[in-house]
């Protein structure tokens, strides 16, 4: 190879080098502008929905293309894809994802097929068999190609809207969830009658307030919603529901859940221990329906907090509402975005009124044009005119001395119009039915322009009118409610067991060999009390040291006051002996107490836990001594007031003791516990929230009534639940007479009863004390002495409307809760009010007992007595002892000799 071949390679190569650099770009360069451009295309175009149509681009382009599909048929949903894709630049996949979240939504799109469950997760059919068409509502508020910006589709073929004209909050009813690159959007569905309510609030310049609803239902606590901006928090829970002591419904599922993940998460919580199931059904078909059957020996109440602890029975949701506002994304609240979208929509009925005068205004002027045109005769003096130009001419010189009549110039363009209409219209030209045209469309301007006049009462008659029109069936499914927290101990089951080794002082759920200590969960904590005056709190294990000489352990329970420990000890090893009885409450785990004054050589010689503050009576016995008067004697605990776990106690003597001995089993010194009711949270406190039932005792109960015609006994137990149909509870009192009207759908007929609850039924067992038959309804009830009412009859002779009052006591006797009761009037019946009580004043307690001992002379004497048997009429039927009929008026029921209940007595009509 010659030199100069040599050096012209060399060159190539240098510059090839060169051009080499030229290309090489930094990394750094490459991702501040590529990666921006990509955040900024996913966010703006893919995922963040506008916020004047409430649509992302897809949900878009969707709508946009079965506008122009429609035929009022119902299309293939691959037909539908097919078409969008003109206007989306992706995948079919997207599109039709994107098209069955839309019609599942029920709002904008009527479905036909096998659209999937939303309820129970399941999918869709595929898209070539599944149709789909726009709604009656969409058509109404969300097209109008008027009032619609367009631009050029991905590949200029075609022009698809900025946005839809949509004249709704539609991005608030349906709700959204986005993911983009660097923020995400998730705004919760609103209900649609309320969002409607709002909107016509703000424009009357009044507050408004607007919270989710769940197209699944269930019950919400919306208290830390914020407006649906970050930091904000939804709890939603399932609906469930007590049939009888084994079982357990539920009905309604939190959003965001499937009866599939629920009834996985409920399963889970069982394997873990957490609650105790023996089946799980899922009968769910159109409405949700999952069916548990509870374990032996489970409480249901218990059960339904460990669900909502520890499955997707509750669930929190944590809103971020971000929209595209001004060509970018924003953080905005929901009550701003409906503010916003109620401004546009009022933008576009002003646009559309607008567009409408116009319009208007050219048929009149076009109208009288064509009238003057005619009757004129203009159209022939167009005869003799040779070119085009003079015909023009003609026409204007013949509108001439008319153009004051009209509203504008004639335009070139307008007498075009003229020499276009044909012969056989002006030879059939109708002066009359021209001016009736004309008068008609003046009258709809004057309409439109009143209109725009009063543009606010506009818009909120539009409002009003879409409400009317679409509101059926979109009632509020969620229930709004505030939730107490459930405490995870105590909603926990008990499904270890704990053991305890004293010698070697290791307590645990492992140590099997060991003695038995009692039931508890795992997430519990243990109290544990030692001979030398200490207390420790420790997390349940399966081995914990706990130390030695180990005096009292068990489960222990936070807050608990009802709880008192009753304690004796010996300060050091020759000082006086204390007493004390005190609570344990809040405490730090796993740190040591002292309960004592810390003396080394302390000794508890007594302990006792009592669950009630029972407090118990000992015998001390003191060791002899010489001049000693008493080596014995007695204290009773009641004696000593309940302070601190802190203090020292008070001084039991100062003598060595021997032993102490329980002379006296102890009753609680507490005395009655005082129960509120709130209904916010529809739970039982003492915290002295809501309405005070009472102070109860023992064996106190209370009586609660249902909307349905039922009634219950049950236990003032917190973590009770109560049925969602619960008309009326209060602390049940034996002697007070329940006085129910209802109306009997098989007879067609209102009827009166009256019984008292006994208290020997069973504990939360339901038992209805109107008909059974299909249509029965309880009216009205109440617990008055003297109760009264007043009866709406409608006269059949005059059709006049007649009122009489009723007092129910004289009108009816104290029966059974079976018994059939007393029709309230042979006449048609349209309305029963409750009214004012008459005074009642309680007898004196010797009236009563003269009363009782009359009572028992008659016993005595033989009066007829009559064996009755209490029943549950859901579950138990007997037939009621035969009897001579009387007349209603005599017939009675008197108490059993053996005391068995009440009897069922039917008046005989």
């Amino acid at each position: 190879m010659s030199e100069q071949e040599e050096l012209q390679n060399t060159q190539d190569d240098q510059s090839l080098k060169k051009e080499e650099e030229h290309h090489i770009l930094p990394l750094r360069g490459m991702y501040e502008n590529w990666f921006l451009d990509y955040a900024s295309y996913v966010i703006l175009e893919r995922a963040v929905p506008a916020i004047n149509d409430g649509l992302k681009p897809v949900q878009r382009r969707i709508l946009h293309a079965m506008n122009r599909l429609d035929d009022g048929r119902f299309n293939k949903v691959a037909n539908i894809i097919g078409h969008t894709m003109q206007f989306h630049p992706h995948g079919d996949a997207s599109i039709g994802d994107a098209l069955v979240q839309l019609g599942q939504k029920d709002l904008l799109i009527e479905t036909q097929g096998n659209w999937g469950n939303t309820l129970t997760g399941d999918s869709s059919a595929a898209p070539r068999y599944i149709e789909a068409r726009l709604s009656k509502f969409a058509k109404d508020v969300v097209f109008n190609p008027k009032t619609t910006e367009w631009k050029s589709s991905y590949d200029g073929r075609n022009k698809e809207p900025v946005t839809l004209p949509v004249k709704f909050p539609l991005l608030l009813a349906q709700g959204v969830e986005g993911i983009a690159v660097g923020l995400a959007s998730k705004i919760l569905p609103h209900n649609f009658i309320e969002l409607i309510d709002a909107s016509i609030r703000y424009l009357q310049g009044k507050d408004f307030k607007i919270i989710p609803d769940f197209h699944t239902g269930g019950m919400a606590d919306f208290t830390r919603y914020n407006e649906g901006l970050r930091g904000g928090k939804v709890r939603v829970r399932a609906r469930i529901s007590q049939v009888d002591k084994k079982i357990l419904t539920i009905t309604e599922i939190p959003f965001t859940t499937t009866t599939t993940s629920l009834i996985d998460s409920i399963v889970s919580a069982n394997d873990k221990g957490k609650i105790k199931i023996r089946k799980i059904d899922d009968n769910t078909a159109e409405n949700v329906e999952i069916v548990i059957h509870l374990a032996s020996n489970v409480s249901p109440d218990q059960t339904i907090d460990a669900l909502y602890a520890f499955t997707n029975c509750e669930v929190s949701i944590s809103p971020n509402n971000c929209v595209i506002f001004d060509g970018k994304p924003q953080f905005l609240p929901v009550s701003q975005i409906l503010r916003n979208n109620t401004d546009h929509t009022v933008d576009l009925l002003r646009t559309e009124l607008e567009i409408r005068l116009n319009e208007l205004q050219e048929q009149w002027h076009n109208s009288l044009l064509e009238k003057l045109f005619i009757e004129n005769r203009i159209y022939l003096k167009i005869e003799k005119c040779e070119t085009w130009e003079s015909v023009l001419d003609t026409i204007d010189k013949g509108l001439k001395p008319f153009k004051k009549q009209l509203k504008r110039e004639v335009t070139k363009d307008d007498i075009i119009r003229l020499t276009e209409i044909r012969i056989k219209r002006i030879s059939k030209y109708n002066s009359f039915k021209a001016d009736d045209l004309i008068k008609s469309i003046e009258e709809e301007i004057e309409e439109v322009k009143n209109h725009l006049a009063h543009l606010i009462d506009y818009s909120i008659n539009y409002y009003k009118q879409i409400k009317k029109k679409y509101r059926k069936g979109r009632e509020r499914k969620t229930e709004i409610r505030n939730f107490d927290t459930i405490s995870a101990t105590q909603a926990a089951v008990a499904n270890l067991k704990l053991y305890i080794n004293y010698k070697e002082g290791f307590a645990g759920t492992s140590l099997r060999k060991d003695e038995f200590v009692t039931e508890c969960s795992d997430i519990d904590d243990l109290i544990v009390f030692r001979q030398d005056g200490t207390l420790i709190v420790t997390k349940v294990a399966p081995k914990v040291f706990v130390g030695k000489n180990v005096l009292h352990i068990d489960v222990f329970k936070k807050n608990d006051d009802r709880t008192i420990y009753n304690l004796i000890y010996r300060d050091g090893g020759r000082g006086n002996y204390y007493i004390k009885r005190f609570p344990v409450k809040g405490i730090t785990r796993d740190k040591e107490y002292n309960l004592t004054k810390g003396t080394k050589g302390t000794r508890v010689l007594y302990f006792t836990a009592n669950p009630n503050g029972e407090a118990e009576v000992i015998k001390v016995n003191l060791r002899p001594k010489p001049r000693m008067k008493r080596t014995s004697f007695d204290f009773d605990f009641s004696e000593l007031a309940i302070k601190g776990r802190g203090v020292k106690g008070n001084m039991l003597s100062k003598n060595p003791i021997k032993n102490i001995l329980k002379r006296e089993e102890g009753v609680s010194t507490l005395g009655a516990r005082d129960i509120w009711y709130d209904d916010t949270v529809r739970r039982l406190n003492t915290g002295k929230r809501g309405e005070h039932l009472g102070a109860f005792k023992a064996n106190d109960k209370i009586l609660v009534i249902l909307s349905s015609g039922v009634f219950k006994l049950i236990g003032y137990d917190l973590n009770t639940h109560f049925d969602d149909g619960m008309a009326h509870l209060q602390k049940y009192d034996p002697e007070k007479v329940v006085t129910a009207v209802f109306y009997d759908a098989e007879l067609e007929k209102y009827y009166v009863k009256r019984f008292q609850v006994s208290e020997h039924y069973a504990l939360n067992k339901k038992y209805k004390f109107i008909p059974e038959t299909k249509g029965s309804k309880l009216l009205l009830f109440t617990l008055d002495y003297l109760p009264r009412i007043e009866i709406e009859i409608k006269s059949k002779k005059d059709n006049e409307i007649e009122y009489e009052v009723m007092p129910l006591a004289d009108f009816i006797g104290v029966k059974s809760y079976r018994a059939k009761g007393k029709r309230l009037s042979n006449r048609d019946v349209k309305k029963v009010s409750l009214i004012d009580p008459l005074p009642y004043e309680p007898p004196d307690e010797e009236e009563t007992e003269v009363l009782n001992e009359e009572f028992e002379t008659e016993k005595d004497n033989g009066a007829e007595e009559v064996n009755v048997q209490e029943e549950n009429v859901e579950t138990e039927k007997e037939d009621t002892p035969k009897q001579k009929k009387k007349p209603p008026a005599e017939i009675k029921s008197e108490d059993d000799e053996n005391n068995k209940g009440e009897s069922q007595m039917e008046l005989e009509f």
